[in-house]
């Protein structure tokens, strides 16, 4: 499939900004293709790494039954703060939207890795994340989103 082109090419970001955004910003969306082919947008913990994201969720529900029947999905993050000045109303904002496939990762050894990501960004330098892992490891699944397609926008506008 041929992606569109970003139609306000001035405000694309370039690749290595998108990178730094994906790997900095805490959440974002995830849009699949819910029940009834009506989008399902969900707010989500992420981690990027080499080129894909990972999600973490249950072994059941909504993601899962959408991802089952429709592999197809797209991400959104904000970069973060969002700056404004004083005297105006309107934001400054960066942003990246993906798209790609998601799939269930198998057990094994690359969900781990998956998962010690995920613990990397998100838990305190102290905390036992291989411990919670081993503990938590079969009530979890883990999502991975190969990214065919990534822009950026800088949107900078009243």
């Amino acid at each position: 499939m041929e992606f569109r082109k970003m139609r306000r090419f001035k405000q694309e970001l370039d690749k290595s900004e998108c990178e730094r955004i994906l790997q900095s910003a805490k959440r974002g969306t995830l849009a699949v293709l819910g029940d009834g082919e009506y989008p399902y947008a969900v707010p989500i913990n992420y981690v990027y790494s080499d080129g894909r994201l990972y999600f973490h969720c249950a072994k059941e529900g909504h993601k899962l039954d959408a991802i089952a029947r429709c592999d197809k999905a797209s991400f959104n993050v904000l970069d973060a703060p969002e700056k404004k000045n004083p005297s105006d109303w309107w934001y400054y904002v960066k942003s990246v939207t993906v798209f790609g496939r998601i799939t269930v990762m198998p057990d094994g050894s690359d969900k781990i890795s998956a998962l010690t990501l995920l613990g990397e960004k998100y838990f305190p330098d102290d905390y036992d994340t291989q411990g919670d892992i081993k503990r938590n490891l079969s009530r979890v699944n883990m999502l991975c989103l190969e990214i065919e397609h990534m822009t950026g926008k800088q949107v900078e506008e009243k």
